[in-house]
């Protein structure tokens, strides 16, 4: 029996969000927090009471400390994470957001310590992980980091376990968008859920329709395809089902960064469950929606507790009162 049920990998950076509104320049104060999509889904998942493993690197440094140390007080086993000492932990300055409008946003991750992950970053004891998941950011980091990407999910998938693939597309980080569309498709193909939002399935697919989309995965070799719609929900499409499932209204949207990385943790873990696709896109809105109504990228991730309390009771109530109009 394998000893971890999830597999993660990525760059996790330190960040540095401002205490104040206005741009980054007139800032005075800031507050340390972490920032990754690969790691905010890890996170989530290790919440929900997942045992997830992390594979990454870090500078030898007092950042790169901060973000270890993070990481296993969210329940992550971070044995696996790389110290580099001759290159630094990447980091962010954020600006805040109230309103739901997107943060201003500074990154400075060139030449990171986890832009070096390659090939040799991959051991034994992480290929028996149930399942992996993977995005689109590692593979833009470096040619070593989009090496160990492919060659990863290869061998996990060669040896019957689950993946999953989140495109999370970093343009800026791609040499042109024709080589991220040609290398993060290669990727795709490898997974069995495929999750992207709508205008990344557009650009990646050249469709767009999210039926389109969707087959055009599913073509490829995936299992499920769910679309991301933001307020609208989600579409998903198997090769025997295809449907819409509403969003989760929010009143006050604070920080729309990590709805996405929200949306993979109610999907994932559902599915991992064994729960049906539609009840796991609903999961998936649900969190998803809970991301975006608190300011930090991972900080509305709900824990196992909150999931019972918050959402599974509000869906057995609904069913309930469904079958009362009947």
């Amino acid at each position: 029996m394998s000893e971890f049920d999830v597999l993660s990998f990525g760059e996790t950076m330190a960040m540095l969000v401002a205490d104040q509104k206005g741009d980054l320049a007139s800032v005075n104060q800031f507050h340390k927090r972490i920032a990754g999509a690969d790691s905010n889904v890890a996170i989530g998942l290790s919440r929900l009471g997942f045992n997830v493993a992390w594979l990454s690197r870090v500078g030898a440094d007092s950042l790169g400390r901060f973000i270890v140390q993070t990481l296993e007080n969210e329940g992550l086993d971070c044995r696996h994470v790389a110290i580099d000492p001759a290159r630094p932990t990447g980091f962010q300055f954020k600006s805040r957001s109230d309103d739901g409008n997107d943060p201003q946003v500074e990154y400075f991750r060139r030449s990171s310590a986890a832009s070096h992950l390659s090939l040799d970053s991959i051991t034994p004891p992480l290929l028996g992980a149930r399942h992996l998941h993977a995005t689109g950011i590692v593979p833009a980091l470096s040619v070593s980091a989009r090496e160990m990407s492919f060659e990863l999910m290869t061998r996990m998938r060669e040896t019957g376990r689950s993946l999953s693939f989140d495109p999370n597309l970093r343009p800026s980080l791609w040499t042109s968008e024709s080589m991220m569309i040609r290398e993060i498709n290669r990727l795709a193909a490898l997974a069995h859920w495929v999750l992207p939002g709508l205008s990344e399935g557009r650009l990646l697919s050249g469709f767009d329709d999210p039926a389109d989309i969707a087959a055009f995965y599913l073509d490829q070799g995936a299992e499920i395809v769910v679309i991301k719609l933001g307020a609208d929900g989600a579409y998903y499409r198997t090769p025997q089902d295809q449907g819409v499932v509403a969003g989760v209204p929010v009143t006050h949207v604070v920080d729309t960064v990590g709805a996405g990385d929200g949306f993979a943790v109610g999907l994932i873990s559902a599915l991992l469950e064994g729960h049906a696709i539609t009840a796991a896109v609903r999961r998936a809105n649900w969190i998803g929606s809970r991301a975006v109504q608190s300011r930090g990228d991972m900080e509305g991730l709900p824990t196992r507790v909150e999931l019972v309390a918050e959402f599974e009771t509000a869906n057995r109530e609904q069913a309930h009162s469904h079958r009362g109009l009947r």
